[in-house]
């Protein structure tokens, strides 16, 4: 972490953390070995009550360590932890992640060759089963024309393993997991952070859409693996993790949709989500259902204030940031055409094939 290189960039590696000890304990030795000279990590914790802090200072005191006052989530404890970062690159890294060693030297190459791109994505991978590809991000994310998520490597629930199929090159993304989130500080500056509000999940996919729209590139980066436990702050299947996903995504499409097609998304998605909702109801989980209810009530209860932040995002009708929205459904593809793996769901329509010749060509660059 000294003696570095003058033209090697430098990171600053956030850890944000809320009574996460055990994972302190086990991952961040490991986050400390990477194989990289100019690198600082910080510890922004947000008021746990176990030993976090206390070990944490007492065993790598080397670590800049951040106390808050308060459990600010993941999206506004970045935003306060990136204004002490000295270097210039950021990573908001998950308590709950282990990297490969050479991972910042892979990451610091990649930002070298492709000035234009603003964030990049690691290898996700699972850390119990380090063959398949991590739920959170796999090998790079997209959003389908009405703003469902999904990856390369990981359709929904449906995760690959990895056999080196998306290891060609670094190609062009829409949006970089929030569990290992690369991005140039100066740009993150720029567009604002991430959204505090969002408190959990979709704050990453927002963000990306800002960077987008001011003509930045999103890539993943095959090279730099990092292992990823998962549902370390939320479970899967937690009714709170339902809320956030949902209400966000509608939060998300209001911010960022040009304006002439979003009354049409999120009245398409009322009816999906609905679709949803029953779902969970007919399962027998209540508490998902109930969740979904609750995320449509809170986001329609303050749909003015989210249309009037629209003007927060000065390049919104920039048609550049539509490239990677998927012109083919995922939902549609996934649950009622069956394709369960990436080559198949996006392949299915003329339309998804027409989305990708734009990556083929940046591959020639």
């Amino acid at each position: 972490m000294s003696n570095h290189k003058s033209n090697e960039l430098g990171f600053s590696i956030i850890i944000i953390n809320w009574n996460g000890a055990r994972f302190l304990k086990k991952f961040l030795p490991e986050v400390l070995k990477s194989d990289y000279s100019n690198f600082e990590v910080i510890l922004a914790d947000n008021n746990s009550d176990d030993e976090s802090v206390q070990w944490t200072k007492k065993k790598h005191p080397q670590v800049k360590v951040l106390e808050f006052d308060d459990n600010y989530g993941y999206a506004k404890g970045n935003n306060l932890a990136a204004k002490h970062a000295e270097k210039e690159i950021l990573i908001f890294l998950n308590n709950d992640a282990v990297p490969q060693s050479d991972w910042l030297t892979q990451i610091s190459h990649l930002f070298q060759r492709y000035p234009k791109t603003a964030v990049i994505q690691p290898k996700m991978l699972n850390y119990q089963k380090p063959t398949f590809f991590d739920y959170a991000g796999a090998a790079g994310g997209y959003l389908d024309k009405l703003g469902y998520p999904w990856c390369k490597g990981r359709i929904f629930d449906t995760i690959e393993e990895d056999s080196g199929q998306y290891d060609d090159y670094p190609y062009p993304i829409f949006w970089a997991s929030g569990a290992a989130f690369c991005i140039r500080k100066e740009i993150f500056e720029t567009c604002g952070g991430f959204d505090g509000y969002f408190e959990f999940h979709m704050e990453e996919i927002d963000l990306c859409w800002r960077v987008k729209s001011t003509g930045y590139e999103i890539r993943y980066c095959p090279e730099a693996k990092v292992y990823h436990v998962g549902g370390g702050s939320l479970p899967s299947e937690s009714p709170r993790k339902v809320y956030y996903n949902f209400r966000n995504s509608l939060i998300m499409l209001t911010k960022n949709y040009r304006a002439g097609k979003l009354p049409f998304v999120l009245i398409t998605r009322f009816f999906l989500d609905g679709l949803a909702a029953l779902k969970f109801a007919l399962g027998g989980n209540i508490g998902s259902w109930f969740a979904v209810s609750r995320a449509y009530f809170d986001f329609y209860q303050k749909l003015p204030y989210w249309l009037n932040r629209r003007g927060e995002n000065k390049n919104i009708d920039n048609h550049n940031a539509d490239e990677f929205l998927s012109p083919a459904s995922i939902v549609v593809s996934y649950y009622l055409l069956g394709n369960k793996k990436f080559s198949k769901a996006i392949n299915f329509s003329l339309e998804a094939l027409s989305f990708f010749t734009f990556t083929r060509a940046d591959r020639n660059r």
